[in-house]
């Protein structure tokens, strides 16, 4: 269980207490995704799967949407100040079902 909520994320982005890996900036790019998308997308957000084993800090796949309102995955740690921005993506409707919250079973 992770020890911060979507209020803590969404604080951290409001206030841009971001820090963008090089992979996050590198996938954002080519898939189109400016950064206030990735903000808009925790904003409208909820937690949907919890990391907390990852290293160096727990971390959260988030669904929302971007600022045109089509559905975005955010992936992001929190170390109690500053939201480490890991990746996002436009989830696969294949992969996803229609809430975009629920992974289709196999």
């Amino acid at each position: 269980m992770l020890d911060y909520t979507i209020e803590d994320l969404r604080r951290a982005c409001s206030d841009r207490r971001i820090q963008w890996s090089m992979h996050a900036i590198k996938r954002m790019r080519e898939r189109g995704i400016r950064s206030a998308d990735f903000r808009h997308s925790i904003i409208t957000g909820e937690i949907i799967e919890e990391y907390p084993d990852d290293y160096p800090h727990p971390s959260c796949l988030v669904s929302g949407v971007d600022l045109i309102m089509a559905p975005l995955h955010t992936v992001s740690g929190y170390d109690g100040s500053i939201l480490y921005a890991i990746t996002a993506y436009y989830p696969d409707p294949t992969e996803w079902e229609n809430d975009y919250r629920t992974r289709r079973v196999k």
